[in-house]
């Protein structure tokens, strides 16, 4: 209800009542003794009017009260309302420790859902938001996941957030942002998008700048520098000591010396694979198995009998069965006891 509109409804109703007493009763008048005070006589009529004005004054006083509470309740409403479009747009973006403060308990309850909640908005196109702000937010993520690049640095979101990673492997793939340039600022980046990066570096790199970044190495990055040594397209010239040192990177195992030496034994002289298959054995009992096949594969038996016979008995079964079917003129691939 408008209380100027009642006011001024309120004081045309105390002065018609007021003419129509003053009309009805005549000049009457009338002495009011309150509380042992003898108040001016007056008329009825002007007793009346004080009378309504003062329940006019009161429900006025009362409206204006309740008013006010209804506005503030209102206004928090507003602003939690306000703030749950923050926060529904802060988990499309998956933004971690979220904590939006609430005032009303069913936004407080609804707040704590979503801040506990991963959301990710599908069909983003068919979707009318109004809010500006949310609207803004699939704009974002409707961008990202087309392969677009975004400035998202607005959105204050983490190197290691989804979105950031996507927008970032946008980036590369674009060629917006280099290889080389991801992989010497690690801090601003995910380890695991550098690593994967890492990956197709290698493919082409020099050895100086593999060994550069060699703490992204992976077994499979390895794999695609092994597979360059000596082959035509991409060749990579390296030394033993440096693909040592690519080696330690990893934490492998005596397959995975195995593999390695399965995939040089094609594309390496044979000098350098029993020199460097010989040295790294030197260093890592899970690498002697590598060692055996190399030798056995080149056909240096003298060496490998050598580390057979003073192995214990229980040990290089697979290469003794080999080199027994050998002296039985039994000539088999090494490749099948491996």
């Amino acid at each position: 209800m408008h209380i100027k509109r009642l006011a001024i409804a309120s004081l045309v109703y105390i002065a018609f009542i007021g003419w129509y007493m003053s009309t009805m009763l005549g000049d009457s008048t009338t002495s009011i003794n309150v509380f042992g005070i003898v108040l001016p006589s007056l008329p009825n009529s002007v007793w009346v009017m004080l009378i309504l004005l003062i329940l006019v004054i009161g429900s006025i006083l009362h409206i204006t009260f309740y008013s006010v509470v209804e506005n503030l309740k209102l206004r928090k409403n507003e602003k939690d309302y306000a703030k749950m479009l923050e926060s529904i747009s802060d988990a499309y973006l998956g933004k971690e420790n979220r904590n939006h403060i609430f005032k009303t308990p069913s936004y407080k309850m609804l707040g704590l859902l979503i801040d506990n909640s991963t959301v990710f908005p599908n069909a983003i196109n068919s979707l009318e938001i109004e809010d500006e702000k949310i609207s803004s937010t699939m704009k974002v993520i409707e961008d990202i996941r087309s392969g677009k690049v975004v400035d998202i640095k607005k959105l204050s979101l983490s190197i290691d957030n989804p979105l950031t990673i996507q927008n970032a492997r946008n980036a590369y793939k674009n060629k917006s942002i280099t290889a080389k340039d991801f992989l010497k600022n690690p801090d601003k980046y995910n380890a695991g998008l550098l690593s994967e990066i890492y990956i197709d570096y290698v493919k082409t790199a020099s050895s100086n700048d593999i060994e550069m970044y060699k703490s992204l190495m992976t077994k499979e990055a390895l794999s695609n520098i092994l597979a360059r040594v000596n082959t035509e397209e991409n060749i990579l010239e390296t030394s033993n000591t440096s693909l040592i040192s690519l080696f330690e990177e990893l934490d492998l195992d005596t397959q995975d010396y195995l593999d390695i030496a399965a995939s040089m034994s094609s594309c390496m002289i044979p000098e350098q694979r029993i020199k460097l298959f010989e040295k790294i054995s030197d260093e890592k009992e899970e690498a002697i198995d590598s060692y055996l096949f190399t030798l056995f594969d080149l056909e240096m038996l003298a060496p490998a009998d050598a580390i057979l016979e003073i192995s214990q008995s229980d040990e290089y079964l697979n290469f003794k069965a080999y080199r027994a079917l050998k002296e039985s003129n039994q000539h088999f691939n090494i490749n099948l006891f491996v």
